[in-house]
């Protein structure tokens, strides 16, 4: 009788080590679960981040062959500029596109801060050379375009500071215990920031007509 209590005795004891096993092990699963559901978020929202900057990129990029139009009448000597900057126009078009499929990967946002940059040093250029056309600096259209470009320009400035931040706040996230467990066996690369990548590209394009 006193081995079948004790075999009973035993047998609750297993049990009881058992429910805490799994509850310990539910809680458990349920705080990883918490975890990638947080890097979850923080991935979506540099990527909506990145979203606002695509925005801007893609009104800029129409922008410049209007610009660029707008200018041949009067600067028919610049041709080799007009067509420098079309070309640049069109590198960082496409480098935009495979950054937007895949925003934050390192090899996409390094091809669009080169192309942006180069985009960026022919754009200065061609500005420049506009300054030396009167005609061209008092065409209405002309002026209207401008403005247009440096109200763009400052959108794309505060929508690239706000992708980096969240970018940031991402890659921190995923690199802190016990939060880099869960990157290991999740989908969660490292992000990269959009930086600028010449001295050119430091500052906002200046139109001044």
């Amino acid at each position: 009788m006193q081995s079948l209590l004790a075999d009973i005795s035993d047998l609750g004891t297993g049990v009881i080590v058992l429910i805490g096993v799994g509850v310990v092990g539910l809680l458990l699963a349920m705080y990883l679960i918490g975890i990638y559901n947080h890097l979850v978020g923080l991935k979506n929202r540099f990527k909506n981040a990145f979203a606002q900057i695509d925005v801007q990129l893609k009104r800029r990029y129409d922008l410049i062959p209007n610009l660029v139009e707008t200018a041949k009448g009067y600067m028919k000597h610049e041709r080799e500029t007009l067509e420098a900057v079309i070309k640049a126009r069109n590198a960082a078009l496409t480098a935009g596109q495979q950054a937007a499929a895949n925003p934050g990967n390192p090899q996409a946002m390094q091809g669009l801060s080169t192309a942006e940059a180069a985009l960026s040093g022919t754009m200065t250029k061609f500005l420049g050379l506009a300054e030396a056309y009167p005609d061209l600096k008092a065409n209405q259209n002309m002026l209207a375009l401008q403005e247009e470009l440096t109200s763009t320009e400052n959108k794309i400035s505060f929508a690239r500071q706000a992708y980096n931040d969240a970018v940031m706040t991402y890659n921190t996230a995923r690199e802190v215990f016990p939060n880099n467990l869960v990157v290991g066996f999740g989908n969660f690369p490292e992000a990269m920031l959009f930086e600028v990548s010449a001295p050119t590209e430091r500052e906002t394009v200046k139109v001044q007509f």
